[in-house]
């Protein structure tokens, strides 16, 4: 994976954190410094521990399925992907809760929903033989720009929320386009070229 795949592959796993940070910004309508950071540091270290614990799972299994790894790695990644693309087009009906999303248990919460897709990632990586530890520090601080850009950007933007689905869409057409890549190194494409 060279160093655009990487970062293109880093801002897709980053999509679901700057769509919720763009939505907490919308919802705190003022955002502070200390929530910017307690919400960017958790969402980036999630972002980055999250692979990392994905690909020490994927060491366990790796001896037995290496030889269709790459089909393992597009079917997680476009699993992935046609998640984030279903999810973007689902409405919440629920209303906003009114506590402040950067404290408590919520932070929590906020952090492993929006890096479960980072473990998929992570687990790929494994099964590929991909060294994963800078990877996932490229992850881990892409979510973290993100997220801090996205509570800015929602608390400008206000009641915008269309532009949280566009950059989960944008997400999962990216990851989709990873996976095809995957398979296209690994000659499963070579009918087309002759």
């Amino acid at each position: 994976m060279d160093g655009m795949e990487l970062l293109a592959l880093a801002v897709a796993l980053a999509m679901d954190a700057f769509a919720v940070a763009i939505a907490t910004g919308v919802q705190l309508k003022c955002v502070d410094p200390r929530q910017t950071f307690r919400l960017a540091w958790h969402f980036g270290l999630f972002q980055a521990l999250m692979p990392i614990l994905g690909w020490f799972l994927g060491l366990t299994v790796r001896g037995f399925i290496e030889s269709y790894a790459h089909w393992i790695a597009f079917a997680l990644l476009a699993w992935i992907g046609i998640r984030m693309l279903k999810e973007a087009f689902e409405t919440d009906t629920e209303e906003a809760k009114r506590c402040d999303p950067t404290k408590g248990m919520s932070l929590i919460m906020l952090s492993v929903a929006t890096s479960i897709d980072a473990l998929a990632v992570g687990l790929s990586m494994s099964v590929l033989g991909v060294s994963i530890w800078y990877p996932a520090s490229i992850i881990g601080v892409v979510a973290l720009v993100f997220t801090a850009a996205g509570m800015h950007i929602g608390r400008l933007i206000g009641g915008a929320t269309r532009f949280g689905q566009y950059a989960e869409v944008l997400g999962g057409t990216v990851l989709l386009l990873i996976g095809l890549r995957i398979l296209s190194e690994h000659g499963v494409f070579a009918f087309l070229q002759g």
